[in-house]
């Protein structure tokens, strides 16, 4: 599957000085959107129909059905595709930054696991959060039986050039995160690009959520950025069990990975990098 093109509106194009060697130029240059999304939940409550917003999330326009299915799945507001309606949602006509998704009759979600104000910045993805306990989320998936996954060295470092050839936005703005998603022989499967990283694998997640992909036990995720906690949890719950990072594991990352036993790279950059915890049914070899 090839990389899905954000929206046309991902990008946009204004009038700076570039300043070089010493002098002005007006130059044109490419930004990356950032603008609010509004999530929207319809479920039935066994009365009558009901209409919640959850979160307002800022984020680059694009893929943005995902983007909401995947954040209500990561937050475990819903436990998996089944608790979507066959329609999964729609975007407001009028309103392009307000997306709704609709559960299946007889699904209600777990609304106490959104104990937070919901206004996440595009750098943060548990901003809002009301309590230590409602930053923690348990996967579905802790109790599956797990094969041994073995991986080539040589694969791992090859997925970096992989990851650039299909960022589409990155090389014209330099402000788009991207998540990709690779099979255990390295083949590339999906990436989703935003201008929040929890976003970009909020969007990714809910794309593995429609397709009915889940769990990614035998999968890799490749980070484009830093590895940080919301994001190896996010993963987690979608049951990935390898994340490799361009950047930098956060301290609380790599305790969140020992916790779900993921094994997690950093600092993935031509024939290097580092294994901050290796997973007890990982091997790289």
């Amino acid at each position: 599957m090839s990389a899905q093109i954000l929206s046309q509106h991902a990008i946009r194009q204004i009038d700076i000085i570039k300043v070089q060697n010493g002098n002005n130029h007006l130059v044109t240059d490419d930004v990356a959107v950032e603008e609010p999304l509004e999530i929207q939940l319809v479920f039935h409550d066994g009365t009558s129909k009901q209409r919640k917003s959850i979160s307002v999330t800022m984020r680059t326009p694009g893929n943005d059905l995902e983007l909401a299915a995947g954040f209500l799945f990561t937050e475990g507001i819903i436990a998996n595709s089944e608790s979507l309606s066959t329609g999964h949602g729609e975007h407001n006509s009028n309103l392009s930054n307000i997306v709704t998704i609709e559960l299946a009759k007889g699904i209600t979600p777990k609304l106490m696991n959104s104990e937070r104000n919901f206004y996440t910045t595009s750098s943060c993805g548990v901003c809002g959060k009301s309590s230590i306990d409602s930053i923690k989320t348990a996967s579905p998936f802790n109790d599956i039986m797990r094969e041994m996954i073995h991986v080539q060295r040589e694969l791992i470092c090859s997925l970096p050039a992989v990851l650039r050839a299909h960022q589409h936005h990155f090389s014209s703005t330099g402000g788009i995160h991207a998540s990709g998603l690779f099979n255990s022989k390295g083949r590339f499967i999906a990436l989703r690009e935003d201008v929040g990283r929890h976003n970009a694998l909020d969007k990714l997640i809910g794309l593995a959520l429609f397709k009915n992909w889940l769990p990614l036990n035998d999968h890799i995720l490749l980070l484009s950025g830093r590895a940080s906690f919301e994001l190896v949890q996010k993963a987690s719950m979608a049951g990935i069990r390898i994340i490799a990072a361009i950047g930098a594991p956060s301290s609380l990352a790599v305790d969140m990975a020992k916790d779900a036993d993921i094994t997690l790279l950093g600092f993935l950059r031509d024939d290097r990098f580092n294994i901050y915890h290796l997973g007890a049914q990982t091997i790289i070899e």
